[in-house]
């Protein structure tokens, strides 16, 4: 079993490059079906969620091919309307696949998707609003069954919460689909704008992205495009947490600071002086962190839920109390047991954890409880004393490419050790 071996208390200096956006990348990829051309993906990081997508393309009869970061997908021939239950279940976001696939095809057959545990995450609203635009959908033995009469139709739909899945699955429906879709009360997230932007580099018409409203024009078809995936905003707040934790000063290159526009100022709480030009983000910590007042988080461009796990780290040897309020998922502290086991003082009630900062946290073994979760665990280490051992290293897998080499080429004492050895 592979696990993270980290020796705390020292200070981060350096430079970091920020990958691509695996929440851009994925719902990129299940579009690239839909263009049924050829699209070549450039900044697509190395993840396995991006290789589960990938998986699903190829069962689809796409023709993948892959260089280093840039992922050439030809859908031309690809005619698959059908994912099966083990595809499906290796990421959460691989319903998103369900739109570009029913919109290409007329059909599709799909199970209930896996990935992190974060507590009920329907996907009714997926479904009932792919409904609206002419799907028909039954539940059967845990699998959907989904099939067209003719072609889907566009029409007005309103959400009842600015849902990321739900606004990908409508775009992706809606680009081919036959009159106008509007999306009121739309998902305003970078990722859904650079999803726009691909479909709209493959020739869709749509407008308001980044907006409460969207506004979706249905063509015949679409064709293939080159595109960039934006850089991770999650990915940045890490390592500007990295930095913040260990005392240490980081310059992270090849990121969008307005993507991180909701982080800048809890950092500047913390104490933190934060730094930002066009694609760098330079953040320099004082040697005692700072508690911060209140963290909630909402839909963007409010404070990220992918960033409460990495700020409650932080919290944690803060000097002060901090209190956060989780508004998204419903399980989303689960790696507070983990934090306590390195004598994290917080106690959680509801929606709400009170996080009472300690001098110092010390290293002990510990175990990833999804992915965020476990990027805040890799902080904690960092700032420990002693050696934290972590385990369940494949959520940390799912969002972050080659962590460990990145933390270690900025001066972390970390190494990544298999059950064939160790790579530092």
């Amino acid at each position: 079993m592979s696990k993270l071996i980290v020796e705390g208390e020292h200070r981060l200096n350096g430079v970091v490059h920020i990958h691509g956006a695996k929440n851009s990348a994925l719902p990129i990829l299940a579009a690239t079906f839909l263009a049924g051309e050829v699209c070549e993906i450039e900044n697509c990081p190395l993840l396995s969620d991006v290789h589960a997508a990938i998986k699903i393309l190829e069962h689809l009869g796409c023709r993948i091919e892959r260089e280093g970061h840039t992922v050439r997908v030809d859908a031309s021939q690809a005619g698959g309307y059908e994912v099966p239950d083990t595809l499906m279940r290796e990421m959460r976001s691989s319903i998103v696949f369900l739109g570009a696939i029913a919109a290409r095809t007329g059909r599709a057959q799909l199970s209930f998707p896996g990935g992190c545990e974060l507590g009920p995450r329907p996907i009714d609203l997926h479904l009932a609003v792919l409904r609206q635009l002419g799907l028909c959908i039954d539940e059967e033995g845990g699998k959907l069954l989904c099939r067209v009469r003719g072609r889907l139709v566009g029409c007005p739909i309103s959400l009842s919460f600015p849902s990321v899945g739900a606004t990908e699955n409508i775009l992706l429906a809606a680009a081919t689909a036959r009159g106008t879709t509007t999306i009121f009360n739309a998902a305003r997230e970078p990722e859904i704008v650079d999803l726009c932007n691909f479909l709209i580099a493959c020739g869709a018409h749509i407008r308001g992205a980044g907006e409460g409203t969207i506004i979706i024009e249905g063509v015949d078809r679409l064709h293939g495009c080159h595109h960039r995936v934006i850089p991770d905003r999650i990915e940045t707040a890490t390592y500007m947490g990295a930095a913040a934790i260990t005392g240490g000063s980081l310059l992270l290159k090849e990121v969008c600071p307005e993507h991180v526009q909701a982080l800048i100022p809890v950092f500047e709480e913390t104490g933190c002086q934060v730094t930002a030009w066009r694609g760098e983000l330079l953040v320099n910590a004082p040697g005692r962190l700072r508690r911060i007042r209140t963290v909630r988080t909402l839909p963007y461009p409010g404070f990220p839920t992918d960033a409460q796990a990495l700020i409650m780290a932080l919290s944690s040897v803060a000097e002060g109390t901090s209190v956060f309020i989780e508004t998204i998922f419903e399980s989303r502290y689960k790696h507070v047991c983990e934090l306590m086991r390195m004598g994290a003082h917080i106690k959680v009630e509801g929606r709400v954890a009170v996080v009472e900062g300690v001098s110092t946290l010390c290293g002990a073994p510990v175990e990833c409880t999804d992915l965020r979760g476990g990027a805040a665990l890799v902080l904690a280490g960092l700032a420990a004393q002693g050696i934290t051992e972590i385990t369940q290293l494949q959520h940390i897998e799912r969002g972050y490419e080659a962590m460990a080499e990145t933390l270690a080429g900025v001066g972390a004492h970390i190494v990544l050790q298999s059950g064939y050895g160790a790579d530092t």
